[in-house]
């Protein structure tokens, strides 16, 4: 008697899964040709889905409540033979968010010159391989960091001279689907930028922003506004606010009397 061919499950990721990522299952019949097959699902010996000719069983978002043993079962298409069941592959969901993930950006402003470099890093907890910084610009184009407009090494991506075009919104992603924080980056070809920190201002602390001047080696007089209203006058370029509140909300901008004004942020 012939012996059976035995499925396998592989778990993608294949390592901790937090709520809220995607998980992907393959199931495999070793030594066969895949399109020769149908397949079943299982979790905790139960059925899960009907036979079907997909191989992956996908489940987006996952839970807590899909944490349990999952094994697979093939069907041959042709006389209908059953393989053996795979052994049982565990699923444990944490209930945590995804790793926590921060997109670093260097210079830390999100306001930039063309022509400026910057590089992004994506900085996780745990291990950063399977992490890639992607974006959203301003023509609509979501992409991952790649030669048409960066260069990869490991979880870094640098773009050497930014043009206008590079203006969006940044952030990393895992292969799980986890996501950062997002960045909005803007990237000018005027004279002037107001550089602020990219990431949220925590209630208490102190901001500091400096009005900056293409090839400008330092500081020159500028006035600071908030929301349309003038905050600070001819100063030498720099704006501190001691102890920030949730009514220092909103959108700043500084202006030079020759040279013109910053693009606006959001704090």
């Amino acid at each position: 008697m012939l012996q059976r061919p035995k499925a396998v499950v592989i778990l993608q990721p294949d390592k901790q899964t937090f709520r809220g990522e995607i998980v992907t299952l393959r199931c495999q019949i070793q030594g066969e040709r895949d399109t020769d097959w149908e397949y079943s699902w299982y979790t905790n010996s139960s059925s899960l889905s009907p036979v079907s000719k997909d191989q992956e069983y996908r489940i987006s978002p996952v839970s807590e409540s899909h944490s349990g043993e999952y094994t697979c079962r093939g069907k041959h298409r042709r006389d209908s033979q059953n393989s053996e069941i795979s052994d049982a592959v565990t699923l444990t969901v944490s209930s945590g968010l995804s790793p926590p993930a921060s997109l670093i950006i260097s210079p830390n402003t999100t306001q930039h010159f063309t022509s400026d470099s910057l590089s992004l890093s994506c900085e996780v907890q745990s291990d950063s391989t399977g992490w890639t910084v992607r974006r959203y610009t301003d023509d609509g184009e979501v992409s991952d960091c790649s030669s048409d407009w960066g260069s990869v090494t490991g979880s870094t991506c640098s773009i050497s001279s930014l043009q206008s075009s590079d203006s969006g919104v940044y952030w990393c992603q895992s292969d799980s689907g986890g996501n950062s924080n997002p960045l909005n980056i803007t990237v000018t070809y005027g004279a002037v930028i107001l550089e602020s920190p990219v990431h949220p201002v925590t209630e208490g602390d102190t901001l500091t922003l400096r009005c900056r001047y293409r090839n400008a080696s330092s500081d020159l007089i500028a006035d600071f506004y908030k929301d349309g209203l003038v905050l600070q006058s001819q100063t030498t370029g720099e704006m501190t606010i001691p102890t920030v509140s949730k009514s220092d909300e909103g959108l700043y901008w500084c202006k030079h009397p020759e040279r013109g004004e910053s693009p606006k942020s959001w704090i």
